[in-house]
């Protein structure tokens, strides 16, 4: 008799609370919600956040402040966010770099990629591009890998960090082209930019969100980009297949998670915000103008994709030899 009593005790508190929940989600946001982002302005990182915070904002009259963190790959900012109240108030901009190779990079990263995280949603998918400065005579891959071979390790390029997309994408391609480069990180994507463009460095390979603009105004002459087939929106930008390299695969993704443990309802709001904002004309058309594939898709879907990416750069990071410096 008491057993049964417990049991319905325990049952009706249960209840109790996923009600309370879900009248709790309901009235959020109440207050100004903290969006991470593990990276210095001018990335990729940085633009996806602050559009979806000013979405989020337009959308529930609570102001999202989009707050870089930089540093260690991401893992700063990212082991903050883990350590937060998960009460929906923080929220990390995550990425590849954040959950998929940095973890791997880091003897201890401070967090845990899957088990310290509530998975919101993935926010788009972006293929890389190569882009040099304009002093560097090549003007295809090829011809760039013939230079690279004669004078191995006298090319430089620029990341935005360890760990980065930019980092894992010229290593990689350093592996399948058989050359050898020099590794200059900076602390953030903005500052690389300025050095590609003043010749303090040669290259960059980064996503199409992040590149294209500086290609699109002339000041970085971009070698190729990593599609099946080119872009419509850059149709003059040859794919690393007909480059002669049907070997080299790389794209940089970007997604949104919480502190584990935040409200099941709350996630769901997050979510289905996410989906809402991704079917605007205006945003379709942001993502087909940088190159990107949008995202979207359930909680469990991410979950799944991040823990598919941390088993394929694990091999990729191994292979290479990459290491945090």
């Amino acid at each position: 008799m008491n057993v049964r009593k417990t049991t319905r005790a325990l049952t009706a508190a249960a209840l109790t609370c996923l009600a309370n929940g879900a009248v709790f989600a309901q009235d959020y946001p109440v207050k100004p919600i903290r969006l991470l982002v593990p990276f210095t302005t001018g990335g990729g990182n940085d633009t996806l956040a602050r559009i979806f915070g000013q979405k989020f904002t337009d959308a529930w009259g609570q102001s999202v402040i989009v707050e870089n963190r930089p540093g260690a790959g991401g893992t700063l900012a990212t082991a903050l966010a883990a350590r937060a109240t998960p009460d929906g108030y923080t929220l990390l901009l995550s990425s590849i770099a954040t959950h998929a190779v940095s973890p791997h990079l880091y003897r201890d990263p401070g967090y845990d990629p899957v088990k310290d995280f509530s998975a919101i949603a993935l926010l788009g998918i972006a293929p890389v591009v190569m882009g040099v400065n304009l002093g560097v005579p090549a003007k295809s891959v090829q011809e760039f890998i013939v230079l690279a071979k004669a004078k191995p390790g006298a090319f430089k390029y620029g990341s935005g960090g360890n760990g980065s997309v930019m980092h894992t994408s010229a290593m990689v391609f350093s592996q399948v082209a058989g050359v050898q480069m020099l590794h200059v990180p900076y602390k953030g994507a903005g500052p690389a930019y300025i050095a590609l463009v003043g010749s303090e460095i040669d290259l960059v390979i980064d996503t199409t969100a992040a590149l294209l603009p500086l290609v699109r105004s002339g000041r970085v002459r971009a070698l190729a980009v990593a599609r099946r087939a080119r872009m419509p929106e850059a149709p003059d930008i040859p794919t690393f297949i007909e480059a002669g390299l049907p070997a080299y695969e790389a794209n940089g993704w970007y997604s949104m998670h919480a502190p584990a443990g935040t409200p099941a309802a709350i996630i769901a709001k997050l979510n289905g915000e996410v989906a809402r904002v991704m079917k605007q004309p205006d945003m379709q058309e942001r993502f087909r103008q940088l190159g990107a594939d949008g995202g979207g898709g359930t909680p469990e879907q991410l979950t799944a994709f991040v823990k598919s990416e941390l088993a394929k750069y694990s091999k990729v990071i191994k292979d290479a030899g990459i290491k945090a410096e």
